[in-house]
């Protein structure tokens, strides 16, 4: 994504409001509806927004899982966040731009399927479900980023990688990802801890 495209944004402020929180927080309906609505989006160039912690740029991380395996990749260069290259995740997802707001009344979700998408071939049956919100502003990207996690509970296990910057993609059991935790990129290691406490 280019650094001019205008994303989806909160007010960190608004994170205050709806209720602060550091780390990973387990879905909740009433949280989730006030944190995430409309009234409260803007959409903003990512050049200014990337550094600036007053705002809050939205980013869905689905995790797909079938059983105990979880999908899982390490970021390639091609990526558009050099700061997490290398690292491995078991997140897939995105930026919100101003064009998924022409999708209708839902940018954050036209974005996120929009996302998931361009990342991945699904290629089975799957029901979603909330997992929770990241929020880690101990880190230069954590500080100006809001996670949104998704789960797709698949049918089988045969989501592929349909873009370069997701490389040494496959499934592995939770109990596997969560041995190598310190591999991982700071949002995954959070919804690793989460899943292992399901």
């Amino acid at each position: 994504m280019p650094t001019d495209e205008r994303v989806l944004v909160i007010p960190a402020a608004h994170l205050r409001a709806a209720g602060a929180f550091t780390g990973f927080r387990p879905a909740d309906a009433a949280f989730g509806a006030a944190l995430l609505s409309p009234a409260a989006f803007a959409f903003r160039p990512r050049s200014q927004v990337e550094t600036d912690p007053s705002v809050l740029q939205l980013i869905p991380y689905v995790v797909l899982r079938c059983g105990d395996r979880v999908f899982h990749y390490r970021r390639g260069a091609a990526g558009t966040e050099t700061r997490l290259a290398a690292l491995r995740s078991v997140g897939v997802g995105g930026h919100i731009s101003e064009a998924d707001a022409a999708g209708g009344d839902d940018p954050y979700r036209t974005g996120m399927l929009r996302e998931l998408t361009e990342e991945v071939a699904i290629g089975c049956g799957h029901a979603e479900r909330p997992l929770g919100f990241i929020f880690d502003p101990t880190t230069p990207v954590g500080a100006v980023h809001l996670g949104v996690v998704h789960v797709f509970e698949l049918d089988a296990p045969t989501a592929r990688p349909r873009e370069a910057a997701l490389a040494d993609a496959g499934f592995a059991p939770l109990a596997d990802l969560a041995a190598d935790r310190g591999g991982f990129e700071t949002w995954s290691q959070l919804v690793l801890d989460e899943l292992g406490r399901l």
